[in-house]
């Protein structure tokens, strides 16, 4: 006889950022206790994912759960296990959904637990992309390592100790590449980065700006790699990685692998029950899907993005967070008879390594305007880009900026204001922007 099924008012599904704010939105609007349960598979609370490739990495004084916990990294309340159980909210850990029934509203454990609900909030994210998904000879080979959850930290760590001093190869020049070769720099390690673009995070940086931190990572001592890919591996007696070998033939030494090439949603188990774009599960303003009482947030939702007019898929903490709130709100507003403004967001992407930090809003499309000193060798490096399409300003990136600049740069990317002379703008720089 199978176990009772176990049922609450609402389920988040996932115990990621989205699903810690989230909770902690239900708690202000009032939920009582037993309605509320998170099904995550981790072990531990929500926490802030993006501590894992700044602080957690950290030669001296390191950031260590439970000190990141949802909310500190907007500066809010940090919700240890003991916040959830006053608020009579559920978390339910080590727990892998394997079955998702939206019709008859049903979930199911791969230990062969149920739960049902009666509203549904997807809060699954993202998973790695890894080599072995392709095939990559070697790939599993040991100490060649991904870093998505506080596990995965964990054992970075441990691989960091094990090799101390040693060779690292990080393949992948985005987000994750950029953050962990610096603080695999920054544990004396010898790095060398490997992507295939031929500048790093090619996705928002235009050549302009990519030239200033691949100047700067250079002299640090990373050594990068451009235009190839890792193709293989060899190892030792024991299956420790030892060597990355590239496409185009070169071979490098290393002691430790990490690898960052993107994330996929994790969207499979709602897969044909559910309307889905652009690799997201389709929701309205309100963060509510095709199907009625289920809602999708952060990584997995493709929303209507209001300042653009069209549909998109957001991959960032700030968007998480945000989702989480509005979806919680609309939720709360519906019982009541109330309603609550459509999402409009103004997309929102930053990085802090090394000693630098940068931000940037709005749309990076249309031509690019540089501006400032990008020289990787300057003292105090401010440098920064507007974004211009259809003579209008959609996006702005800015490196070295102060609070009150950061501020503007968001001002602007919003308001998008007309811009009648190009080179006057590429000499005003970010005065442009705190004028507005």
């Amino acid at each position: 006889m199978a176990a009772e099924a176990r049922h609450f008012k609402y389920v988040i599904l996932g115990g990621g950022v989205a699903a810690g704010y989230a909770a902690r939105e239900f708690g202000k609007q009032g939920v009582k206790p037993g309605e509320l349960a998170i099904i995550s598979k981790e072990a531990v609370a929500p926490y802030e994912r993006p501590a894992l490739s700044k602080g957690y990495l950290f030669p001296q004084n390191a950031a260590r759960l439970p000190g990141f916990h949802t909310c500190v990294g907007s500066g809010g309340e940090k919700l240890l296990p003991e916040w959830y159980a006053e608020k009579g909210i559920e978390l339910i850990l080590n727990t892998e959904i394997v079955k998702a029934d939206l019709a008859s509203k049903t979930l199911a454990s791969a230990a062969g637990e149920t739960f049902t609900y009666e509203t549904l909030l997807i809060a699954t994210g993202s998973s790695v992309i890894k080599l072995t998904d392709f095939g990559v000879q070697g790939a599993e080979y040991n100490n060649i390592l991904y870093l998505r959850d506080v596990q995965d930290a964990d054992k970075l760590v441990a691989a960091m100790q094990a090799k101390k001093d040693g060779k690292a190869v990080v393949v992948g020049g985005g987000y994750i590449g950029l953050e962990l070769s610096a603080a695999l720099k920054t544990n004396n390690f010898d790095v060398t980065m490997v992507y295939p673009e031929p500048w790093c995070m090619p996705r928002l940086f235009t050549a302009g700006i990519a030239h200033f931190y691949e100047g700067y990572y250079a002299n640090k001592g990373v050594k990068l790699v451009k235009g190839t890919y890792a193709s293989g591996f060899d190892a030792d007696a024991n299956g420790d990685v030892t060597a990355v070998k590239l496409k185009d033939g070169r071979v490098l030494e290393a002691d430790i692998v990490i690898v960052g090439v993107g994330g996929r949603p994790l969207t499979g188990l709602f897969k044909g029950q559910v309307a889905e774009e652009k690799g997201g599960i389709k929701t309205d303003g309100f963060f509510e899907t095709s199907v009625p009482g289920v809602y999708a947030i952060g990584d997995v939702a493709t929303f209507p993005m209001k300042l653009y007019n069209d549909q998109r898929r957001v991959e960032h903490v700030d968007h998480a967070r945000k989702s989480a709130e509005q979806a919680v709100k609309a939720i709360k507003a519906k019982e009541s008879g109330e309603s609550v403004a459509e999402y409009d967001y103004l997309p929102y992407f930053y990085s802090r390594s090394f000693d630098f930090a940068w931000q940037f809003y709005g749309d990076n499309v249309g031509d690019d305007v540089l501006f400032g000193d990008n020289d990787p060798a300057a003292e105090k490096p401010k440098f920064g880009s507007y974004w211009v399409k259809d003579g209008k300003v959609v996006g702005v990136f800015l490196e070295g900026g102060s609070a009150d600049e950061y501020q503007a740069i968001a001002r602007v990317a919003k308001a998008q204001p007309p811009v009648a002379d190009v080179e006057a703008l590429k000499k005003e720089g970010v005065e442009f922007a705190t004028k507005i």
